[in-house]
């Protein structure tokens, strides 16, 4: 059930984070002490414009500032995402291409996908954890009258076609939430895909989508300026730069915490020595008081962990999904 975070032990998860790092320890070179001498790619398996494009994009300009290397931003969207995961799967493993994988890559598309083109457990190895964010149960302004999550069901059961909710993707977390949301509140609603909020929010605007619960990241600007009305936020507490969105509980919908979460990735094989030093750069941005306050603003918050921590992490995410994706009988090809 979501928000329902509980401890498990998987022998195949533990098994593989010890395989996994250990073959990079083995596999040490000089590289990792003079680890970046050159331009460093972060793949971003998502549109410019969402959220991960933008909270990648913010610890790129700090890795550049630290290491003296441009740490360039690529965006490879594309099949929830695996299309630019499985690009960073099968590039070397030298150090140079990183990648910014999602609760998606690490939890769910493998129970969404028939087939996926790399295994989230042997092909690669996350550094550190690096934000997590909730989401946000948004409409506009100009086309939905409610003010609250219990009027905005109330109106929707009005509806005789019911509504549409627009997502990123077939089997994203976003889609995932809306779906059970409309499940348990028995409103009929329509699922349409986009590629990213950068398509989802112009046609929330014109009128042909009603409803999302979307990263809030993504839309927090857009809520700022008065064109998207926030009804409700999905972490366990009221963000603090939205005082006055109430969370899903408080708005009548319990044990509906959902967060949205990301690591930055290497290849199975990348050295030791450059994971330690790409990790301490990360710990280190983290925890700063500006990156703190750029990460509020923009609707999420900074993360550190170390790889061993972000693999058990994945593997508690793992099992709570597996069980969302069966409720929603998603599936994509």
């Amino acid at each position: 059930m979501i928000g329902h975070r509980r401890t498990i032990t998987r022998r195949t998860v533990l098994g593989g984070t010890a395989a996994t790092l250990a073959l990079g320890a083995r596999r040490v070179s000089a590289q990792g002490s003079n680890w970046p001498d050159h331009p460093v790619r972060i793949i971003v398996p998502y549109p410019a414009g969402g959220s991960t494009d933008v909270l990648s994009r913010l610890y790129a300009d700090s890795f550049k500032d630290r290491f003296g290397q441009p740490f360039v931003i690529e965006n490879r969207p594309g099949a929830g995402g695996n299309i630019g995961i499985d690009l960073v799967a099968k590039s070397p493993a030298d150090g140079y291409t990183i990648g910014a994988a999602t609760i998606g890559h690490f939890a769910i598309n493998q129970f969404l996908y028939a087939r996926m083109p790399f295994d989230p457990e042997r092909d690669i190895v996350p550094v550190s954890l690096i934000y997590d964010q909730p989401n946000i149960a948004v409409v506009a302004s100009q086309h939905v009258p409610a003010k609250t999550l219990p009027e905005f069901i109330a109106w929707a059961k009005t509806r005789p076609d019911g509504i549409a909710y627009g997502t990123p993707g077939v089997g994203t977390s976003p889609h995932l939430s809306a779906a059970l949301f409309a499940s348990r509140t028995g409103i009929k609603a329509v699922h349409v895909p986009f590629r990213g909020a950068a398509q989802t929010i112009p046609a929330m605007l014109a009128g042909d989508v009603t409803f999302a619960i979307d990263n809030l990241a993504s839309y927090i600007s857009i809520i700022e300026s008065g064109q998207m009305r926030a009804l409700a936020v999905t972490s366990a507490e009221r963000w603090p730069t939205l005082p006055n969105v109430p969370t899903m509980a408080e708005a009548g919908q319990p044990d509906f915490v959902v967060t949205s979460w990301a690591a930055f990735v290497v290849p199975t094989g990348t050295p030791r020595p450059m994971i330690d030093k790409f990790n301490a750069a990360i710990k280190n941005i983290a925890a700063q008081p500006a990156t703190k306050a750029r990460f509020l603003q923009a609707g999420a918050r900074p993360l550190s962990s170390t790889p061993e921590a972000a693999l058990a992490f994945a593997g508690k995410e793992r099992e709570i999904w597996r069980e969302v994706v069966r409720i929603s009988g998603a599936k994509a090809e």
